[in-house]
């Protein structure tokens, strides 16, 4: 099958077409063709060396996080699907590799695709909506009427994040540029910071969570948004210990991320917030609860721009050079 593989970290050029073995599914495997992939910051990371501490994936391996296809075959195990269902997933970080033709996938990390959605639409959705889900609902378990922040709020993982948080009830605040303004408040955000005229610091108070994918200053200063008792919740920020917990990672590499995260903690504990990291986990579960939002029309996906997959490499560099102007960058198998 094609593919595109890993051949070396930190470099855009170690990213290569290339023909590569079709995936053989063990006994609970579901083999997918794939028909559509997006493209997330996570992917650029990976193939900058960012994340080989946690995630130390052996070159060559085929990138991609996020997948919409077809089932094409089950293995002897397998119960929740069956030959020629449409389904979309964010596989197992253990079992990245979706800008290819071909992908077998654990079926518990399965969902079949949205009714409603186009191959481009659901593959737009996994990663991003399972990390709003873990945020919200699982973690910070947003309540009617509590208020929440969300960063970034035109980004992959904002567009979603606003329109979950809205559904659980919230008052929902939002960064956003000039230009997406008019698209944030179309998703519900109720108050809109425009970063290039505003410091959200200085006009937000009295929040219960934000939910960081910026990280850096935007972090920091988050803090001061947060009523006592409040959550800071960052999928960019530095890693805790209870990540690396997680990880199973060894005690040297806990440690190391407990170092990383202590001035912010530090810096919430002394304002009586708490801060925590998160890095989403697959899961077919509650990709089914969001499926139901989805198919009854209180989630809807936003698309930037399609590429096909041959120009693969092209749309991760759209997506790392800040190109896409609202939503997620998707790449169609043709």
């Amino acid at each position: 099958m094609r593919a595109f593989l890993v051949d070396r970290y930190g470099s855009r050029a170690g990213l290569r077409a290339g023909e590569v073995p079709d995936p053989e599914p063990g006994a609970h495997d579901v083999l997918v063709r794939i028909r559509a992939a997006s493209v997330n910051p996570l992917d650029r990371m990976i193939l900058d060396g960012k994340m080989r501490t946690v995630l130390p994936y052996r070159v060559p391996f085929i990138l991609g996080n996020d997948l919409a296809g077809t089932v094409v075959a089950v293995g002897t195990a397998v119960t929740r699907f069956r030959v020629g269902d449409d389904v979309y997933a964010r596989p197992d970080k253990n079992r990245i590799g979706t800008f290819a033709e071909l992908i077998a996938v654990h079926q518990d990390d399965l969902a079949i695709k949205p009714a409603a959605l186009s191959m481009e639409e659901a593959a737009s959705l996994p990663l991003v909506a399972l990390t709003s889900w873990q945020v919200l609902v699982e973690r910070a378990r947003v309540q009617p009427g509590q208020k929440v922040l969300v960063h970034g709020g035109s980004g992959g993982l904002g567009t979603i994040a606003i329109q979950l948080a809205k559904e659980l009830g919230a008052q929902v605040a939002t960064t956003t540029s000039t230009g997406n303004v008019e698209v944030v408040k179309s998703l519900g955000a109720d108050v809109v910071v425009d970063y290039k005229t505003q410091a959200f610091e200085t006009v937000l108070h009295g929040y219960d969570l934000v939910l960081d994918s910026l990280g850096g200053e935007t972090l920091t200063k988050s803090l001061d948004v947060l009523k006592p008792g409040g959550k800071l919740i960052s999928v960019a920020g530095p890693p805790d210990a209870e990540f690396g917990r997680e990880l199973g990672a060894n005690p040297v590499i806990r440690l190391a991320m407990s170092a990383l995260s202590f001035p912010t903690r530090r810096r919430a504990r002394r304002r009586g917030v708490t801060y925590s990291f998160l890095f989403m986990k697959a899961g077919g579960d509650q990709l089914r609860e969001l499926t139901a939002l989805i198919d009854a029309g209180k989630i809807r996906p936003v698309v930037d721009t399609v590429f096909p997959f041959a120009s693969t490499p092209q749309a991760l560099e759209h997506v790392a050079a800040g190109h896409a102007k609202a939503g997620k960058v998707v790449v169609r198998m043709t």
